[in-house]
């Protein structure tokens, strides 16, 4: 096993991490910005070091600062948690060219996965359903681009090749608006993402959002975890996220589980990663993979017992996976809400110190959080404050201890999007299950 893991990330994720080394006696390394000094990780952790100030472009996303406290602290691996350089390819090749090992694919797989052009490629070839669409990217022939849209059939979507996290996405509806929208979208992605290929999609009107846990040890073998459901979205940002997807059968799950195992021998892929599909009318089309450790793993975890970070941990250590396929069992039903410093109505980012902190417990309540009586949310970083997770003998079940997990949580000094949890929960709709990505954002239009 590793003997030393240097944590490259804050927050929630980062405590995760440390967590997940501690059980197997790995030493453990916290880097953090001049504003992460009182994180819970940090103090925890057996050495820390600061690699810069607040602002992400000077500590979390710099790469050079990353690796020298690696040398320094005589670390063997480094764990990227997700978002801030988790899917950088170039951070994966020099993190490995520097002597560590990376806890996350190659970087080869890293730039095929993230160029959603190359992905759909990829998956295409290793048999995983892929959205009608333009088959790789938009060249500047504008009759050649309104045949394509007339073959794929209207409302079509262009997307940026190198976009994510709901950006550089656009919908046409007709003919006219097309070409003014690819040049668009190709301006904003060059912007965004200093990539402008664009590429074309049919555009599903109310796909479920479906995703698939996978992990494969890079030696051939690969197992998928069940489905998640993050179908409640705002802003093309998940919200809730459970586990298993209502209405998904045990057929269909090892029908497209199998389908992403065999896309994760085909490309060699090494470690956590999930799969994420568009699901409509009982068809899933694969839309990207993500190349890391999701924020709603938990609920994966606590269907199946199995500890997607430990698992992480085994494989950069060169082992094999600890368990196999045939072990896997579904138990019962996990929802996650993600609990953020915002305010509720308008969703701006309410920065500020925490000064009452009650977690929420009992059976089924699991609560991943860095923050404390006391801690201030700095203003530099993402504004989820922790994960509240219940489980459930079934999906009634763990709603209603969600519902009631959410009465227990305070955190006052500062504004969050308990009550929106709160009014999600009790929906009926969402209740009732299969909700679409659409639902939440209609739902909060008619509410103002």
């Amino acid at each position: 096993m590793l003997d030393k893991v240097l944590i490259a990330n804050r927050g929630e994720i980062a405590l995760r991490v440390l967590r997940a080394c501690k059980e197997l006696g790995i030493k453990t390394v916290a880097v953090h910005s001049s504003a992460d000094r009182d994180l819970k990780h940090v103090l925890l952790a057996d050495e820390s070091i600061c690699i810069g100030r607040a602002p992400a472009t000077e500590s979390y996303l710099n790469i050079p600062a990353i690796i020298a406290a690696a040398e320094v602290t005589n670390s063997i691996a480094i764990h990227p948690g997700y978002g801030f350089l988790s899917e950088n390819a170039d951070f994966a090749e020099q993190v490995e060219k520097s002597g560590f090992i990376f806890i996350g694919p190659k970087a080869e797989t890293i730039n095929l996965m993230g160029d959603k052009v190359s992905a759909i490629e990829a998956m295409r070839k290793a048999g995983v359903p892929c959205v009608p669409g333009s088959d790789g990217p938009l060249g500047p022939d504008g009759d050649v681009n309104k045949t394509i849209a007339k073959r794929i059939g209207y409302p079509i979507i262009i997307k940026a090749a190198g976009g994510g996290g709901g950006r550089g996405m656009r919908v046409v509806r007709e003919e006219k608006e097309l070409l003014e929208s690819i040049a668009t979208t190709k301006s904003e992605a060059k912007a965004a993402f200093n990539n402008d290929v664009v590429y074309m999609e049919k555009f599903l009107e109310n796909p479920r959002h479906i995703e698939i846990q996978v992990l494969s040890d890079g030696q051939g073998s690969a197992i998928y975890l069940a489905e998640r459901d993050c179908s409640m979205q705002r802003r093309h940002q998940k919200v809730v996220e459970e586990a298993p997807a209502p209405g998904i059968t045990p057929e269909m799950r090892v029908r497209i589980g199998e389908r992403c195992c065999n896309a994760c021998v085909e490309i060699g892929y090494r470690g956590a990663g999930t799969f994420e599909f568009l699901y409509e009318n009982g068809e899933f089309y694969f839309i990207e993979m993500n190349t890391r450790i999701q924020v709603e793993h938990p609920v994966t975890e606590m269907i199946t017992g199995v500890d997607l970070i430990k698992e992480q941990l085994r494989v950069a250590a060169g082992l094999p996976l600890s368990i196999e396929q045939s072990e896997i069992r579904i138990s019962g039903h996990a929802i996650e809400c993600r609990i953020n410093a915002e305010d509720p109505q308008t969703f701006i980012p309410s920065p500020g110190k925490i000064t009452h902190f009650h977690p929420a417990g009992g059976l089924g309540v699991r609560w991943d959080s860095h923050i404390y009586s006391g801690y201030s949310v700095p203003p530099y970083y993402d504004s989820m404050i922790g994960k509240l997770i219940t489980y459930g003998e079934s999906r009634d079940v763990a709603i209603a201890r969600m519902r009631h997990a959410l009465d227990e949580l305070v955190v006052d000094g500062i504004k969050t999007n308990i009550p929106l949890q709160k009014r999600i929960m009790s929906d009926q709709n969402f209740r009732n299950g299969g909700t679409n990505i659409h639902y939440l954002e209609k739902k909060l239009e008619t509410e103002k």
